[in-house]
This record gives C-alpha cells, sequence and structure tokens, in this order.
C-alpha cells in the first residue's frame, strides 16, 4: 500500500471522527488566555492522536512483513476489503450488539475514566495524553488505516502510513476542535451518509490491489518474497 493513501484515508475518515470524537474535543480543557495558547494545545492533542497511530501501524506493519515473507500480501488484500463490505453491509443492530460486548465496553468506559481524569488536571501535557488515549479507542476507520500498515512491507512503512493517516485526520479534528460548535446536527447527518460510500470505495480498492491485475497504483503486481533456504553441509 503506497505511504500517501493514509493521508486520504485519515482526511475521510475524519468525517466520521466528528460525530464518534467531537463530545470529546469539545470537552478539551482550555489552558492558556489567548487564542494562540488554545491553539497550542489543541495541536498537542491531535500530535497525541497522531503518536498511538503511528506507533500501532509499526507494530502491525511487522505484522504484515511477516505475511508478506510467506506471500500471503495479496490474500490479505481481498480478506480486508471483503472485511471492509461485510461490516458496512452488517446491519445497525448487529453492530450495536458488537460494541455492547464485554470487551469492547470495558475497554471504551476504561479510555473514558482516563479521559475524565485528564481533562480535570488542564494541562498541556494531560491534553496530550488524552489525544493518545483517543487514539486507542475502537474505531472502525483507524481499523480501515491499520489494514492499509498491515498491507505495507516492513515496520518503519507502517508507522509512516499511520503517521499519514493521523495527518489525514488533522484539519478536521483541529477545526472542529477550534469552531465545533458551530458543526450543526444537520451537517453530521450528511456527512454520515457519505461514510458508508467512501468504505465501500476502499474495500474496492484493497480486493483490487489483492487480484494483483498489474494496474499501477491501484492494482499493481506483487512481489513474492523468496525465502532462502540454508546450504547443507557435505
Amino acid at each position: 500500500m503506497e505511504i500517501w493513501t493514509g493521508f486520504i484515508v485519515g482526511l475521510f475518515g475524519s468525517l466520521h471522527c466528528i460525530g464518534m470524537c467531537g463530545p470529546i474535543v469539545l470537552a478539551l480543557p482550555v489552558i492558556g488566555d489567548s487564542q494562540l495558547k488554545i491553539l497550542a494545545g489543541r495541536i498537542l492533542y491531535n500530535l497525541g492522536r497522531i503518536f498511538t497511530y503511528t506507533l500501532m501501524g509499526a507494530l502491525f506493519g511487522l505484522f504484515g512483513s511477516r505475511l508478506v515473507l510467506f506471500g500471503l500480501q495479496q490474500d490479505l488484500s481481498i480478506a480486508f476489503g471483503v472485511i471492509i463490505l461485510v461490516y458496512v453491509l452488517t446491519p445497525r443492530k448487529i453492530k450495536a450488539r458488537v460494541a455492547n460486548t464485554f470487551i469492547y465496553r470495558e475497554t471504551t468506559n476504561f479510555i473514558k475514566s482516563k479521559f475524565s481524569l485528564m481533562i480535570s488536571k488542564k494541562s498541556n501535557s494531560s491534553l496530550f495524553t488524552i489525544g493518545v488515549l483517543n487514539g486507542l479507542l475502537p474505531c472502525g476507520f483507524v481499523y480501515v488505516g491499520i489494514a492499509g500498515a498491515v498491507s505495507t512491507v516492513d515496520w518503519t512503512s507502517g508507522a509512516l502510513y499511520m503517521a499519514m493517516f493521523g495527518l489525514g485526520t488533522f484539519p478536521v479534528m483541529l477545526a472542529t476542535a477550534m469552531f465545533g460548535k458551530i458543526i450543526n446536527v444537520n451537517f453530521k447527518r450528511k456527512v454520515n451518509k457519505l461514510i458508508p460510500v467512501f468504505a465501500v470505495l476502499l474495500a474496492l480498492i484493497f480486493i483490487l490491489r489483492g487480484l494483483n491485475l498489474g494496474i499501477p497504483y491501484l492494482s499493481p503486481k506483487f512481489q513474492k518474497a523468496v525465502i532462502e533456504q540454508p546450504e547443507s553441509c557435505h
């Protein structure tokens, strides 16, 4: 997966963040008595998110590099595309049941409790930590970004991919942090209607990549890694 596509995934995925992370962003403490200091605090929050995404990218990029060695990159790309399609087509009631499972619920509640603690501290370091925690919240589009990181060839590429993903979310999330109160319900509804369309397009891109059609950028030929066998001693 080309590194720059991480930015595109993040940019469009950030529209989803308005609805999911908007309440967190609007609850961020105000540090300082000037717009410049407030802006700096909001940037620190977003840098915290990007930091978490980058670490995730490194971890899953390393995992993906192991799969490449075994020639599974093509199958993996198709599998991720199918999973995204299944997620989009899954009825909302079933998604709600998944979100109500013990592990999902407890993980979310634990992170939210840490949010409350950090918000009460009202410091620049706490704003960065809130961003770090925010990056750990379960999120469908973060999983799409992770899928792209797995499709890279090594941990550095995976880290860069997710760093670009984070940078893609940066403009919308910063604007929400600074001017979020002016975003009305109708705008959020229109954005939510566009998210499934974008998710389907991403799924099709993953599937096309896995089909190995030789189309530059869209479906390039995968190079299978050759694992050298040690020479036997005679």
